[in-house]
């Protein structure tokens, strides 16, 4: 929604940004800006700044950046108009909000409401004669009392409107119960029947504790096996995990990441309280960028089976690419983290994990798996795979340890596969050096945005139009001899900030990178908040004539000819009157 530019602008001086951020990450004044770790990937040295006189963050790091709106809605993943809601709690404000934003609002908590009545009534149903298959199942799984109430466990009954019947008695339409995936409408009668029948219920739960969707097990022969809730306005597949508002919470220094929901539970219940599940989906780079706001290691505890290696050996680059360690549990003598806790128990999985492997460990294993060792020709396929492999690590120490791990393995000289390693090594830093020299010698390509979808059609003018945004943005009264039109800008995303920000000087508000709207993706605000938190400029009457010149004299070579003619005969009526005129 659209909310009042003054309500917009108070609520950023009552959250001063350095106050907001500060309940999140430990802060170090250097200079006038203010240092830390990031809390949106994991480093060893701070990276993520935030500079109170401009109301931004920027982490060099991850590139994520923005105003005190956005950092809430990355840091407590909420949209926009939530986000508001959570910083005008905090500063104890009243939010004015339009009727239609009011009725969404309500529809969102309605269906989060229904969700919730959906896993007590779900819950209640536990207990009765009919769930006697549920009971059975959980005890054969070996699950107490305690962590079937943990996690809400509950039974769908075997009949077609056991559910629906008692949601519209508590006063739920249809519509809300097909929306939130708890029933379906029949194909030719006008009737709807419950989604889950006959299944042991599990509650998903997000991070701030609403119930937003379920996953059902058959308790028969009947397919899928699973069956999970549908993408709703609630529930985002990619963007949850199950059993994280519990693990979250945990003292351990390291999540369990686990193919399945019955993993993540016998997990808990053994005192392992930081484990969680995907929901019935891939593994996301969504999913390990929300892990990276919890944890700085992962261990991957996936089925030994080949589709839970393959789930492994994708997930990896994932949460590497998010900034997290990551570690991979080998299990012998049980197929799952379930079935080894209850032939084994939790001290022999306390050993596993401590001895888990890091992925070159993994990923060199996976390798010498893959050949008949006891064969001349499969030794040398091995070694010549591993060492294309090995070469890929960029510490001097990784290679060498590894390269003797797969000269052990093959039954070689050590000294043998290092030739390799390093005949690879060099062919790869070949590369990379091309690669980084054709990145150097092209201007257009390193002064282009690090964010995807967002391009630079002209660099020469987007570089005047960066410094122009950052000089008035420190200097507003600056706007008083700038007549440029947002039509000139060469970038659509430095036009429209220049508009926000002219338009806000021009209402006589403070000129607030805070203050901007949605109308702004969050990679707009990212890439706004890198262009503004870039050296100081030095301010002078000079310096801004020669970034407006350059505006200009682009923005004269993309208009046809006459029209250009006729332009600059304009401007020039206009010098007098200022820059830019």
């Amino acid at each position: 929604m659209a909310f009042p530019a003054s309500f917009l602008d108070e609520l950023s001086a009552r959250n001063p940004i350095e106050d907001v951020v500060g309940q999140y990450v430990s802060l170090t004044r250097k200079s006038s800006n203010l240092f830390g770790l990031c809390p949106f990937h994991s480093e060893k040295t701070g990276s993520f700044s935030v500079a109170p006189e401009k109301g931004i963050y920027y982490c060099f790091g991850c590139h994520k950046g923005g105003g005190v709106v956005n950092f809430i809605m990355e840091i407590e993943n909420l949209d926009y108009p939530d986000a508001v809601r959570f910083l005008a709690k905090r500063a104890n404000m009243e939010v004015p909000e339009d009727e239609s934003y009011r009725n969404r609002y309500k529809s969102q908590e309605r269906l989060k409401n229904l969700c919730l009545e959906a896993a007590r009534f779900f819950r209640s149903q536990l207990t009765t004669p009919e769930a006697q298959v549920a009971r059975d199942y959980l005890n054969k799984r070996g699950l107490s009392i305690d962590t079937v109430k943990k996690f809400g466990l509950g039974y769908a009954p075997n009949a077609w409107s056991a559910l629906k019947d008692a949601m519209s008695a508590k006063g739920f339409s249809w519509e809300e119960m097909i929306e939130v995936g708890l029933a379906v409408k029949h194909p030719t009668k006008n009737s709807v029947y419950d989604y889950f029948r006959n299944r042991l219920m599990f509650p998903i739960i997000d991070v701030r504790g609403n119930v937003i969707g379920f996953g059902g097990r058959v308790l028969d022969d009947s397919k899928p096996k699973y069956l999970n809730s549908p993408e709703t306005v609630i529930f985002n597949k990619r963007r949850n995990l199950f059993a994280l508002n519990e693990a979250k919470k945990s003292k351990e220094k390291f999540i369990i990441l686990t193919e399945g929901y019955m993993d993540a539970i016998a997990l808990h219940q053994y005192g392992f309280d930081c484990a969680v599940a995907s929901l019935g989906t891939a593994f996301t780079e969504e999913h390990a960028q929300l892990l990276a706001k919890y944890t700085e290691k992962v261990i991957l505890t996936y089925d030994g089976d080949e589709a839970g290696q393959s789930a492994t050996r994708r997930a990896i680059p994932m949460l590497e690419k998010a900034g997290l360690t990551v570690k991979v549990l080998q299990m012998q003598g049980a197929k799952d983290p379930d079935e080894f806790l209850k032939t084994y128990g939790p001290d022999a999985f306390r050993s596993l994990l401590n001895k888990s492997e890091n992925q070159a460990e993994y990923h060199l294993r996976s390798i010498q798996k893959k050949y008949d060792l006891t064969k001349d020709d499969q030794r040398v396929a091995f070694l010549k795979e591993a060492a294309k492999f090995i070469a890929t690590l960029r510490n001097a120490v990784e290679r060498e340890i590894y390269g003797h791990r797969a000269a052990e393995a093959a039954g070689v000289n050590p000294e043998t596969i290092k030739i390799e390693v390093d005949k690879a090594y060099r062919r790869q830093e070949e590369i990379r050096r091309k690669k980084q020299e054709t990145q150097d010698l092209s201007a257009t390509q390193s002064r282009q945005p690090a964010y995807r979808g967002i391009r630079y059609d002209n660099v020469r003018s987007a570089m005047a139009e960066e410094g122009l945004l950052r000089m008035l943005y420190q200097e507003p009264s600056l706007f008083t001899q700038v007549h440029l039109t947002q039509e000139q800008f060469s970038s659509s995303l430095l036009g429209r900030a220049y508009l926000a920000f002219r338009t806000q000087q021009e209402e006589g508000r403070e000129v607030s990178f805070s203050s901007l709207g949605e109308e702004f993706t969050k990679d707009e605000i990212a890439h706004l908040s890198s262009v503004l938190q870039k050296n100081r400029e030095s301010v002078s009457e000079q310096a801004l004539q020669d970034y407006i010149m350059v505006i200009h004299a682009e923005y004269q070579k993309r208009l046809p000819s006459g029209e250009a003619q006729l332009r600059a005969l304009q401007e020039r009526k206009k010098n007098a009157k200022g820059y830019g005129g």
